[in-house]
């Protein structure tokens, strides 16, 4: 896969929803309920984070789901890529990049959202071929002002702002002609995962979806 391919491919997942919810499953009770009610909230990209011992058994049940489109987030090194694949993920994230870790997503063919902070990390992706960015740390990098002053320059790379993004504060960077959609958390809160209120989920699900 190219990064031209790649970033075709990334765009489309980010065009599913406004929102990409960023996963931490700690259970894997949780995973199929999870990926049901955020689905049917209206949110069918799923990111399972790399942060649980649980996660890539996670990403093999939520993949049987159906409508929704699962990739692994906090991919590191070769070893995530190739084991996020055989999980079944569809597309993986980075919260930065390397040559080896970009060279392995190409190899594999998994469409890889990679992650950027500055004017140089972005063109230095852009210059490989990678025109579909993750703007991460968000917030920490200076929030919504700092990526359109990114996409002054560069307006040929479009974002999926992650890091500290909410309901509060995704409108911000959703309006900016450089966004493509945003990550976040808040969709999916640990402490309605333990109760099992997925209705709940699904709700917050519906409100994510009707953002922009």
């Amino acid at each position: 896969m190219t990064p031209q391919e790649a970033s075709e491919r990334a765009e489309a997942i980010c065009r599913l929803a406004p929102v990409v919810p960023v996963l931490v499953i700690d259970d894997l009770a949780h995973a199929r309920p999870l990926a049901e009610a955020l689905v049917k909230g209206g949110l069918p990209a799923l990111e399972v984070t790399l942060r649980t011992p649980v996660a890539l058994d996670a990403i093999r049940i939520m993949s049987e789901v159906a409508g929704g489109t699962v990739g692994a987030g906090t991919l590191l090194t070769p070893a995530d890529v190739r084991a996020a694949k055989a999980a079944g993920a569809k597309f993986g994230v980075s919260p930065g990049v390397t040559d080896r870790l970009l060279d392995a997503c190409e190899a594999d063919d998994l469409p890889l959202l990679p992650g950027a902070a500055t004017a140089t990390e972005v063109m230095a992706l852009l210059e490989r071929g990678y025109t579909v960015q993750k703007f991460f740390p968000a917030e920490a990098s200076g929030g919504a002002p700092a990526l359109k002053a990114i996409g002054a320059p560069i307006p040929q790379v479009r974002f999926c702002p992650t890091g500290g993004v909410s309901l509060k504060n995704a409108n911000d960077y959703l309006r900016l002609s450089n966004t493509l959609c945003v990550g976040g958390s808040w969709v999916a809160p640990k402490e309605m995962m333990l109760r099992g209120d997925w209705a709940g989920i699904v709700a917050l699900a519906q409100e994510a979806a009707r953002l922009g």
